[in-house]
């Protein structure tokens, strides 16, 4: 079995591999995320492929490498993770009582001897939140929760009880959506678990 590394950081990510019993090691991407395309699923794609190829390169030996990035979107306009608190709460106050997309982008680059394989997809989820009122935003917010998360909340957290209802994988919302991943890996003749 080839070695497996998840370049990304996110706790949320690692838990959900570890869900599926894959067996990797984690060594996050460290460069700058940059977006420089306006649709959404080509912004988390490109993303993604950055922190893959990232640490990529830097491997020697037979190696997959699994890189993704996750975004919100509104109306169209990107919500990344927010800067403050003050940020939280705006994206928070747009959100509530409204509907938005969770996009998130994966990329996966494999190499075995002298064949190298690079795959980039991503999943789109729709999320309803139910009305939220001042106080409850400022209570989560300073609950420190949302800060390091896109579209200032976490779903598989406190965030869960704004959540009216969701189409498409919830998974994905998480930050992570497994089953495609393991069944694109799989087309892609990659063992993710022992």
């Amino acid at each position: 079995m080839r070695k497996i590394i998840l370049a990304s950081a996110s706790p949320r990510r690692r838990e959900l591999l570890e869900q599926i019993g894959a067996v990797f090691e984690v060594c996050p991407a460290k460069g700058e995320e940059k977006i420089t395309k306006t649709d959404p699923g080509e912004a988390v794609e490109e993303l993604s492929l950055g922190k893959c190829r990232e640490i990529f390169s830097e491997q020697k030996d037979d190696v997959t490498v699994i890189g993704a990035d996750t975004i919100v979107t509104l109306d169209g306009k990107i919500l990344g993770k927010p800067s403050s608190q003050e940020d939280a709460v705006k994206m928070l106050s747009m959100l509530r009582g409204r509907s938005h997309q969770v996009f998130t982008g994966v990329t996966v680059m494999s190499r075995e001897g002298e064949n190298v394989q690079t795959l980039t997809f991503h999943e789109s989820s729709q999320v309803s939140f139910y009305p939220m009122s001042d106080r409850e935003i400022q209570d989560y917010v300073h609950s420190g929760e949302p800060m390091d998360k896109a579209g200032a909340y976490g779903i598989q957290g406190k965030g869960a009880v704004f959540v009216r209802e969701i189409q498409g994988d919830y998974n994905n919302v998480v930050g992570l959506p497994v089953a495609r991943l393991y069944q694109e890996m799989k087309n892609m003749g990659i063992q993710i678990r022992e």
